[in-house]
């Protein structure tokens, strides 16, 4: 089928899009919230506060890699297609999670442990990342399945990121609300200082992000119909199945004849997950990726501390800062596709990553710099956008016509980014200089600098996969007969 036939309609674009809106309301609380909330709202100590991040970042990543694996091999449920399946799965474990993590724990006070809240928390964090996982991975397992043609991949992409941006707008603006509908009832001079007051609207705020991203999921699972594997329509999964088994008995006979390897393919031959671990391409991919999450994750996460405890800024500007950065992405993510087309991916990302360094160096110079963080907030969110989206196109392009382990490829690249993610938090928290609830004078200078080294000291590492790339393109480099040179897959386009 061409390239044109597989384009999708617009409608089907949208449908799509949404899909992980859930998912991106949650991570927005996640990312921006989690720390704010445990530590200045519930006044855990800042290696607790890191202990809650890091058990979700590693239950995540464990969950990632396994439920694509599963997602892979299961058939799902009946008709209505493995990676809807799992999905649905994952966005029910969120909707009954979700809500536990920002609210208090039941029948706690002020006088309760911070060890046994923890053990309160982390079954419900535990759940909530492996539903995260599961929506996450099968929703980007659709992409190449849906769509062939490389910048439809980076357009539907496109589209998915836009509605991630949307979801992280909304996430702020309904704070921002919350937090000034508070301020109107409350005249205490502390009203500007994130307390136990606030934890009504982390608990509202979530209850909200539930309901949307419910409405939200239900318009991809009516209006997307995953295709049977191995045909060109929902019809066709019975005719790939006979195919596949076909080519199955055709290599056993062939094995009589001649020996071949473990990972021996042709360029028609389908890789199984074992198979991608021989591949080159797939760790420069994952460390790009990596990198590329480092960033954005990272950057999310410490920008509320880095507001409220070095520039001093109120606590509404832990919602309107983020507000900013995401939608300078937004626009940006318009702009997208014409400017892949016209520099190519890696030079659109390069771009993006001189965004992200402008913006660390105006922090590093700028120690004062009180409102004119506005300004350093749009070059973020756009380099984010840039970055976050044509790493995950290029995740697509990896994966190409390799669809039936398209969901281990995702599984595996999101393992790499949950786990770093985690351990740079933990290792953050460990290196902080205050062991109280109150942030002393040194926090003004730490969350300085960590936000330099997590936007500027990680965009050095994620170059360095970029420049790699372009000396080694990706492809899918296959074994040939033993003793004979590699085969390389003629299907596989090479990155610009």
């Amino acid at each position: 089928m061409s390239d044109t036939e597989r384009s999708l309609p617009v409608l089907k674009k949208l449908s799509y899009a949404v899909g992980h809106f859930l998912n991106d309301l949650c991570a927005s609380m996640w990312f921006t919230y989690l720390l704010v909330f445990y530590h200045s709202v519930l006044g855990f100590e800042n290696t607790n506060a890191g202990v809650m991040l890091l058990v979700g970042q590693i239950a995540d990543g464990i969950c990632t890699p396994l439920i694509g694996y599963e997602s892979d091999r299961t058939p799902g449920c009946g008709n209505y297609g493995k990676r809807k399946t799992w999905h649905l799965v994952g966005t029910l474990s969120v909707m009954l999670s979700f809500a536990f993590i920002f609210n208090q724990c039941l029948g706690c006070d002020i006088h309760t442990p911070q060890w046994a809240s923890l053990t309160y928390f982390i079954p419900f964090i535990i759940v909530f990342q492996f539903g995260w996982a599961a929506t996450q991975i099968s929703h980007l397992s659709l992409i190449p399945e849906l769509v062939t043609c490389e910048h439809a991949k980076v357009e539907l992409t496109a589209y998915r990121y836009s509605f991630t941006v949307i979801a992280n707008i909304t996430v702020y603006a309904v704070a921002y609300l919350l937090f000034h509908i508070q301020a109107g009832k409350d005249d205490d001079s502390l009203s500007d200082v994130l307390g136990p007051q606030d934890i009504p609207v982390f608990r509202n705020l979530a209850l909200i992000v539930l309901g949307i991203g419910a409405l939200f999921s239900l318009l991809f699972h009516l209006g997307i119909k995953e295709k049977r594997p191995g045909g060109d329509g929902e019809a066709g999964g019975e005719e790939g199945r006979n195919r596949l088994k076909e080519e199955e008995e055709e290599g056993e006979e062939g094995e009589e004849e001649e020996p071949r390897l473990p990972c021996s393919q042709t360029s028609s031959s389908l890789l199984q997950w074992k198979c991608w671990l021989q591949q080159p391409s797939f760790y420069q991919v994952a460390l790009l990726y990596m990198s590329t999450r480092l960033m954005v994750n990272l950057s999310q996460t410490y920008i509320s501390m880095y507001l409220i405890n070095t520039l001093m800024l109120p606590k509404k500007f832990i919602a309107t800062i983020p507000l900013v950065m995401y939608l300078s992405g937004f626009l940006s993510s318009f702009i997208m596709k014409p400017v892949s087309k016209l520099l190519g991916k890696c030079l659109t990302y390069f771009v993006g990553l001189l965004l992200i360094m402008a913006f660390s160096y105006w922090v590093l110079l700028d120690d004062k710099m009180g409102e004119r963080v506005y300004g350093a907030a749009v070059l973020l969110g756009a380099g984010s956008a840039t970055v976050l989206v044509i790493s995950l196109s290029m995740t697509a392009e990896l994966i190409s016509n390799q669809t039936q382990s398209g969901a281990f490829v995702y599984g595996a690249m999101s393992f790499t980014d949950k786990v770093a993610n985690g351990v740079a938090v933990m290792i953050i928290q460990v290196l902080h200089p205050c062991h109280t609830v109150m942030c002393c004078p040194a926090c003004v200078w730490f969350y300085h600098y960590i936000m330099v080294i997590v936007t500027g000291g990680v965009a050095v590492v994620a170059a360095l996969a970029l420049c790699s790339i372009l000396i080694w393109p990706i492809r899918i480099r296959l074994r040939g007969r033993p003793g004979g040179p590699p085969l390389i897959s003629g299907d596989e386009p090479t990155v610009n």
